[in-house]
């Protein structure tokens, strides 16, 4: 969530570091942040997916793809901290990666303390705080480079995970003083890292590319395309093609189309639902390959889509802004979200009627667009601005 949690704000990203960025090309981020907030907010506080219908269709659209939205705006957001386009050196470098160290610092303690809340959601600022640490060493390269590292790792994370998740346990939360805790982190938590990094490397392929060319934005929208058919399409004639796969996969959930193993994750699937035919799986979560390759791809069309919108619909803009206002201060508003379950004892992911749902959204668009009126950043995202400016003691 890729949230303004780890990226710097229009009023802070351009001007006075030789670079005039389009103002369309970062509202357009923020637009895609709150539609990605408002997925998350689907799916903790949403109806179930399974009873049908548009409400049950737009449901089971928010699983596993508003959180990876959430994970490749991060990786834009660690490009833009670390240079755009063009990744700082010397002095500027070396601040820059302080900065994302205090903010992946700050998210790891508050991922940490929401989840000492003991709300029935996986809090995700945890791991995206590891998720920054790990991506870190690789500012300096271009889109391409960034792009296969992405491609392999979603290749070959996939498989280790299934072989290491059971040595290290099942265990799902990050914890403090406890030796689990990184164990979670990296492999048995709700987002972990060996299969969600690569959303993040992707985005930050994406953010080295001049987003402000349409001909870039097209040829983005159309690589989301071919991956989302690429990731679904594959996984859906794999598990037809392979031998037993189906079947496999259909006795290890039960016969429901959900793991047995539930609990262990976000949006209520679990990891390879148990069975070496879950690595052919793309179910919501399910950490394999193509999951991973769908889900990036649907990010990726998302943010190509808003980034043109913006920029070729003046109007847009306008009727957009309480999204845009939301996306403006992401990190503030999930943080929201989970204290409000939290306050509400609201119990169990994916059961609550929709006036909730629709309650919750209401609430945080009125509150980030009051708020928006009167100061440029989310509280939260004002702290991490403040936090982050020991970065200038760097030399």
């Amino acid at each position: 969530m890729t949230h303004d949690t780890v990226t710097d704000t229009p009023s802070t990203t351009g001007a006075g570091e030789g670079e005039h960025p389009s103002t369309a090309r970062l509202i357009g981020l923020d637009l895609a942040r709150g539609l990605a907030v408002f997925g998350m907010y689907a799916v903790h506080v949403g109806p179930d997916p399974s009873k049908g219908g548009v409400v049950g269709f737009l449901m089971g659209l928010a699983q596993g793809r508003s959180s990876a939205l959430f994970a490749v705006l991060a990786g834009v957001a660690v490009a833009l901290i670390t240079g755009r386009r063009t990744p700082k050196t010397g002095l500027a470098g070396r601040q820059a990666v302080v900065k994302v160290i205090i903010r992946a610092v700050i998210l790891m303690a508050l991922g940490t303390a929401l989840t000492m809340t003991g709300t029935p959601v996986v809090p995700i600022l945890a791991f995206y705080g590891l998720f920054f640490l790990l991506v870190l060493p690789l500012y300096r390269l271009g889109a391409k480079p960034l792009a296969l590292i992405a491609v392999g790792w979603a290749l070959a994370g996939p498989p280790l995970l299934y072989v290491l998740r059971p040595v290290v346990g099942d265990r799902s939360f990050p914890t403090v003083g406890h030796a689990d805790g990184l164990g979670s982190l990296l492999f048995t938590g709700g987002y972990p890292a060996l299969t969600w990094v690569p959303f993040v490397i992707a985005g930050m392929a994406v953010a080295r590319l001049d987003l402000a060319a349409i001909a870039v934005r097209i040829r983005l929208a159309l690589t989301g395309v071919a991956l989302a058919v690429t990731g679904y399409g594959g996984s859906w004639l794999a598990l037809r093609l392979v031998p037993g796969a189906a079947d496999a996969l259909r006795e290890a959930q039960g016969g429901s189309g959900m793991s047995s193993s539930a609990s262990s994750s976000p949006d209520g699937f679990g990891f390879f639902s148990g069975t070496p035919a879950g690595l052919l799986d793309a179910s919501p979560h399910s950490e394999a390959t193509l999951s991973i390759v769908g889900n990036t791809g649907v990010a990726i069309l998302v943010l190509a889509v808003c980034l043109a919108a913006i920029d070729a619909l003046p109007r847009l803009r306008r009727l957009a802004g309480p999204v845009i206002a939301v996306g403006s201060m992401s990190l503030s508003a999930y943080v929201f979200h989970i204290a409000a379950i939290w306050l509400l004892g609201i119990g169990g992911i994916g059961s609550q009627p929709l006036y909730v749902l629709l309650g919750f959204i209401a609430s945080v668009t009125v509150l980030a667009t009051v708020w928006s009126r009167f100061f440029q950043r989310g509280p939260l995202e004002w702290v991490i601005g403040r936090a982050t400016r020991l970065a200038r003691r760097v030399q």
